[in-house]
């Protein structure tokens, strides 16, 4: 069968796809180039086009992993380099997945003459990919999705009309819209799919800064002081000595308050208390001691010995006056970093599951603590611990638990494990989404950076930098009431699945134009250069 001269031989799409990979990485924190993402998408689609499942397989993998390896290098600073390269290879399976299947349907769909379609999988099969990524195996991990990429673009106010998922799919859009333009103008040589191209990605983007968010003129505020207490070094015993990082933060509140500051609520981040204080009177003292200097509610990330056997990572508010904590416990810890799966199997690969003593329990409750200001004014603070920041339906349902009700987000890290890399930046940007997609500000603490405050429109304040003692206070807009992508919750993924078994079902019919035959498949043997 002779090639057609516009059918990309296999070595063509590889290079294609990995660049596409690094495009999407360098539009990530750290290196901050949004636009990437949306050339990176335009490359994958092109070195996917019609590829059918079993290239588009070896295609997805490639850019998978020129894609994760990099972003994930932070997970293995301390650990090596086997659990980092395992976790890139896990995520980059599901970029191959997609690609895979995008493949086999555009390859059929073209056939059938049905090329709008062909072009529509694209982003349906990027948000169902990450859907999938984000929910298996273990609980999924939803990190560094398109959405996370954009907290600068222009296109990122979609996330306040459908989350995450939905600005993953404009991403997408964009991407195979501008591959859609190349095709035209470099190969079927048809001005109008150009024409058309162009204008729906100038649509997308220019719609996107016309969507309204949540103004916060005349709301009402809260003072809200966030601590970054440090840790003595980096690392993985960075809690060798927790009563050093205790005293650290119980300092920094002390050296704050003796500023004159009297905030509406002080924020601790997450393992700032690594000696349970509900079994350890001193640490208890130490804690109430820096709120009665500081006078105010304090909100402390703190790991609880119970329920034997487990450990719980717990957020405590300390009211004054009151001595016994309200919680709340971690919804999602961490598989073989929080716990360990088949601990017995995977110590085959890896002595270090065993770093992890104890497995955490799995919290059950919705974060939610009703704080009142000295005003009078009465709000919700709505805890996240750590990577939970990345899970959607778990703020969501915090958001929406009493939506009438001011909130405020309130994001607790400790990044101290991942040192001088980009994942405390990869992890602040997702805060920057969840503003914009539930219209809330939100307070983001971490043991040792970044920490910041994030106004409801995503914008950001100024952020502490890596290892180094920190403190804020901010008058933080207390917002209520719901977003779109708030009371549609995850509609977008269902109907991303649902679109894909539509064209799934386009590919079993065939079309015919006054009786012409239809259209020969647009990749043929010659793509492995047969």
């Amino acid at each position: 069968m002779r090639r057609r001269p516009h059918e990309l031989l296999l070595p063509a799409r590889l290079l294609l796809a990995f660049a596409a990979g690094l495009a999407i990485w360098l539009a990530l924190p750290g290196n901050n180039q949004w636009y990437a993402a949306w050339l990176g998408c335009a490359l994958l689609a092109a070195a996917g086009w019609a590829a059918g499942f079993r290239w588009g397989l070896l295609i997805g993998l490639l850019a998978g992993w020129a894609y994760f390896v990099p972003t994930l290098a932070w997970s293995g600073i301390y650990v090596g380099p086997l659990p980092w390269l395992a976790l890139a290879t896990l995520e980059a399976l599901y970029i191959a997945v997609m690609v895979g299947v995008v493949g086999w349907l555009q390859r059929r769909l073209v056939a059938r003459g049905r090329e709008v379609a062909a072009y529509a999988v694209v982003p349906l099969a990027w948000v169902v990919g990450e859907w999938a990524r984000g929910t298996t195996p273990f609980g999924g991990f939803p990190w560094a999705r398109l959405a996370f990429s954009q907290a600068d673009s222009p296109i990122r106010n979609l996330a306040a009309l459908g989350g995450a998922p939905l600005l993953t799919a404009g991403v997408a859009t964009i991407g195979v819209l501008t591959y859609a333009v190349a095709r035209a103008a470099l190969v079927t040589r048809r001005p109008l799919p150009a024409v058309a191209s162009i204008a729906g990605v100038a649509a997308l983007a220019l719609g996107s800064l016309l969507i309204p968010l949540p103004t916060t003129a005349g709301a009402p505020t809260a003072e809200i002081a966030l601590v970054q207490g440090n840790v003595p070094k980096p690392g993985l015993d960075f809690n060798a000595e927790r009563r050093a990082v205790l005293d650290l933060h119980a300092r920094a509140t002390e050296t704050l308050a003796a500023s004159g500051v009297r905030p509406d609520l002080v924020v601790w981040p997450e393992n700032a208390v690594d000696i349970d204080p509900l079994r350890n009177p001193d640490a208890a003292a130490e804690i109430i001691a820096a709120q009665n200097a500081i006078q105010a509610p304090l909100l402390v990330g703190a790991i609880l010995e119970e329920p034997e056997p487990y450990v719980s990572n717990a957020s405590l508010l300390y009211r004054p006056g009151v001595v016994d904590p309200e919680r709340y416990v971690k919804q999602h810890p961490v598989p073989f970093a929080e716990y360990v799966p088949y601990r017995d199997f995977f110590r085959h690969f890896s002595d270090k599951v065993d770093l992890v003593r104890a497995g955490m329990a799995t919290g059950t409750e919705i974060g939610y603590f009703e704080v009142a200001t000295k005003a009078g004014q009465t709000f919700a603070a709505l805890p996240t611990i750590c990577f939970e920041v990345a899970y959607d339906g778990l703020i969501r349902a915090a958001v929406t638990h009493n939506a009438s009700l001011p909130s405020v987000l309130v994001v607790q890290t400790n990044n101290a494990t991942f040192g001088f890399t980009d994942e405390s930046e990869q992890q602040y940007a997702i805060s920057r989404i969840r503003a914009i997609e539930h219209g809330r500000a939100v307070v983001h603490v971490s043991t040792v950076g970044v920490s910041g405050f994030v106004a409801p429109d995503g914008t950001s304040g100024p952020l502490t930098t890596l290892f180094t003692q920190a403190t804020q206070v901010e008058a933080v807009p207390l917002l209520s009431g719901l977003t779109v992508a708030d009371r549609i919750g995850g509609l977008p993924e269902y109907l991303a699945l649902a679109g894909l078994f539509v064209a799934f079902g386009r590919t079993m019919t065939r079309r015919h134009d006054n009786g012409s035959t239809p259209a020969t498949p647009a990749v043929s043997k010659e793509l492995v250069g047969a």
